[in-house]
């Protein structure tokens, strides 16, 4: 099976994992991982990994199946890194969703589902390795399963929510808050990429969280 992989970012974490994935299975299936959907050919199975550009129906056309991996239970929390908002939020358990790309986001028929538990302690890197493995999961699924599938429609009774896109000012800490009151936020952020920070004295501080 000809298999793509659309990864926006080559310094999005996912990659390490998606390098694996593609070890694994590389003597299974012809598989390539794309930064860009201009460069799409075509082929069996689109996997839409942390893929911040628009595909169309005409790209998704040249596939048998375009996926997307979503970290959010559907229809709830369609929109942009979910996992973050819902941790940010309080939430010790998230749904992982592997569903159809639609024009409409976030919108399409669910093939699987995986939950993943969230303790209070983890910090970013151990949040994504628990959402990055499931998200394994269910590539692992779909190219088993790949003409066996009957997708799920998501309902059209439940109204669904959305997330903003997340920028690098919603890492922003408040000094005169405690650590504890801002502990879900300092601890999903990315320490390289969206560190937490908090301007005090006409100066930003960044701020780096270890377990010891």
């Amino acid at each position: 099976m000809r298999i793509t992989i659309l990864c926006s970012s080559e310094a999005h974490p996912i990659n390490a994992y998606l390098d694996r994935w593609i070890s694994s299975q590389q003597n299974k299936h012809e598989i390539t991982l794309l930064r860009n959907k201009s460069d799409l050919v075509g082929g069996d199975l689109l996997f839409l990994i942390s893929c911040s550009e628009i595909i169309t129906e005409v790209e998704r056309r040249k596939f048998s199946k375009s996926l997307v991996i979503h970290a959010s239970d559907l229809p709830f929390g369609r929109g942009w890194s979910p996992h973050i908002w819902q941790i940010v939020q309080g939430a010790t358990e998230i749904t992982v969703t592997l569903l159809e790309a639609e024009d409409k986001v976030d919108s399409g028929a669910i093939w699987r589902k995986d939950k993943v538990a969230v303790p209070k302690s983890s910090l970013w890197d151990e949040v994504n390795e628990a959402v990055f493995e499931a998200e394994l999961r269910l590539m692992d699924f779909a190219a088993e399963n790949f003409e066996k599938v009957t997708p799920a429609l998501q309902p059209d009774d439940v109204e669904p929510t959305y997330f903003p896109k997340r920028t690098p000012e919603d890492s922003e800490l408040d000094p005169k808050k405690s650590i504890e009151e801002q502990f879900d936020l300092i601890r999903v952020c990315d320490p390289d990429r969206f560190p937490a920070f908090f301007l005090l004295h006409g100066q930003k501080y960044t701020v780096r969280l270890e377990k010891v």
